[in-house]
């Protein structure tokens, strides 16, 4: 099937947006900044959650409830929003996230907030696939490029700010807002999208696909809880990984099956059938394999290496972040101006090869100064991929598929994260714990049989030679990592050049003379 093109929204020919629309978007920011926040901002709150509640042994569930949660629900939403509604569903998704913000934040030991970050990441896996659903639905393809600095711009900030803002909110607040604060952030988001957010109200006559949503579920959690579990709490080849492994690729044959013969499935398997949608979910796994392997190692290295204060661990990112922001500001403002965006994928790619590559030559010898250029190579990269994906993979599909082409990208790259984390990290403490046997003998062991991962405050009470064979060991797993990350990225390089140039469809620079592009289909929002 070739490559189509999803109906434009009337009245946006111009390059123009209503006003209501410019307000919506700005709605569909906090949201989208809500959804990146909370992760960051609990990770640094939860050394006091757990000397509030107890429960460090159940600590790791505090994070792999939300994931599993966030990863399982993310299909099902965009699938609902193309059924019943975009608007309605992402609504009832933020309430949903707001509900387990407020849960979270009152528990009183260990298992009600693991139950109630289960029900917070239920909500959170409907919040950027809204966003990014109802931003295809308003702005047509050939002007979303503008609004790629923006979606980049707010990655950033959440990136940097949000350990900055986690420590200091459980520092004066208490741990406890560090749930609350989601509240009015998600109220006034609420608001907006209730009073000027005008979507097309649609009601499907299908009924839900429950057992593709089970089966898909079922799936999703056996994958998530391989990559998190493989090599941390139970060996790779263990009977329990193996179990979840063929329970995980039984549940997904099974709906990839089931989903031929569904009436309404969850998701459609025709979108597969093009070329574009197929190779930009390949690009987004890969995207978020070695985006998120690079946010746990970077930080990690300069922190161990490099000496950095773990308490700015955001500014640490600042030269990846900031490059990777001003490119996709260009990259947004090439695409709408010309239509044209194969070039992003293979030039993104190519950077990110390269930056990796650089990464992986860091050393104890490395400056903070030469890190950050290597950064900066990386973040170019990160730049030309991380919107264009999502612009690509939309404009690859019909308008009614619009829900599941968006949750499906997010998906992709939710489960390229859980295995870049996953696989690196294995790689990275294998590595340590070599060379630290090497280096230091029994007392290297020692040292990392708990954790190969040490805090500041355990590095600086270690003896000096400890610590340099420390150094030396985080120095050799980051080169493991990265050059892993850097092999991976050529699938990226190879699938971005197998990209059809099919022209964005909407608004872009024309003569006062020349036709209107057709809009087939009614206008998807309404100015009020």
């Amino acid at each position: 099937m070739a490559d189509t093109q999803p109906a434009v929204a009337a009245g946006t020919s111009e390059g123009k947006q209503p006003k209501s629309v410019r307000v919506v978007l700005l709605a569909l920011m906090i949201t989208m900044m809500l959804a990146m926040l909370d992760n960051m901002i609990v990770g640094t709150a939860m050394p006091t959650i757990v000397g509030d509640l107890g429960g460090l042994e159940h600590l790791s569930w505090v994070v792999t409830a939300y994931t599993l949660a966030t990863a399982a629900a993310t299909p099902i939403w965009g699938k609902l929003g193309d059924m019943y509604g975009r608007k309605a569903t992402f609504m009832t998704s933020i309430v949903l996230f707001l509900i387990g913000s407020v849960l979270s934040g009152m528990a009183q030991n260990m298992g009600e907030l693991i139950g109630f970050r289960a029900v917070q990441g239920l909500g959170a896996g409907g919040l950027m696939v809204g966003v990014m659903a109802i931003i295809g639905d308003l702005i047509p393809p050939r002007e979303r490029g503008k609004y790629q600095g923006m979606m980049a711009a707010v990655m950033a900030v959440a990136m940097i700010a949000g350990p900055l803002v986690g420590g200091t909110i459980t520092d004066h607040w208490g741990w406890r807002w560090a749930f609350y604060i989601n509240l009015p952030l998600g109220i006034f988001s609420l608001g907006l999208i209730s009073a000027v957010l005008h979507l097309p109200k649609k009601r499907s006559k299908a009924g839900i696909d429950y057992l593709g949503v089970i089966l898909l579920t079922v799936g999703i959690t056996s994958i998530v809880l391989v990559t998190t579990w493989g090599g941390t709490e139970y060996a790779w080849t263990s009977a329990r990984i193996m179990e979840l492994i063929g329970i995980g690729v039984a549940a997904l044959v099974g709906f990839v099956f089931w989903q031929t013969k569904a009436a309404e499935p969850v998701v459609p398997l025709h979108i597969f059938r093009s070329r574009n949608f197929t190779l930009m979910s390949v690009i987004g796994f890969i995207t978020g394999f070695v985006m998120f392997g690079a946010t746990l190692f970077l930080p990690l290295y300069q922190q161990s290496v490099q000496g950095a204060s773990a308490t700015n661990s955001g500014l640490l990112l600042l030269p990846m972040l900031g490059a990777m922001l001003v490119t996709s500001m260009i990259a947004g403002r090439i695409t709408t101006n010309t239509g044209r965006y194969k070039v992003f994928p293979i030039v993104g790619s190519a950077f990110m090869i390269v930056g990796l590559y650089l990464l992986s030559t860091m050393d104890t010898g490395t400056t903070r100064l030469t890190s950050g250029l290597f950064m900066a190579v990386l973040g170019l990269g990160m730049g030309c991929l991380m919107q264009i994906t999502m612009l690509v993979a939309q404009n690859s599909v019909e308008m009614r598929d619009m829900g599941v082409a968006s949750s499906s990208t997010t998906l992709f790259r939710t489960l390229g994260s859980s295995f870049g984390v996953a696989i690196m990290g294995a790689l990275f403490n294998h590595r340590v714990q070599d060379v630290m046997n090497e280096r230091a003998g029994s007392i290297g062991s020692k040292i990392t049989e708990q954790s190969a991962q040490l805090d500041a405050a355990s590095l600086a009470k270690l003896p000096a030679a400890a610590r340099e064979a420390y150094q030396y060991a985080v120095s050799a797993g980051t080169h493991a990592a990265f050059v892993l990350g850097s092999v991976v990225a050529v699938v990226a390089l190879v699938a971005a050049v197998f990209v059809k140039e099919v022209p964005l469809k909407g608004a872009g620079p024309k003569s006062e003379d020349a036709p209107a592009e057709a809009a087939p289909q009614p206008p998807v929002v309404e100015a009020v």
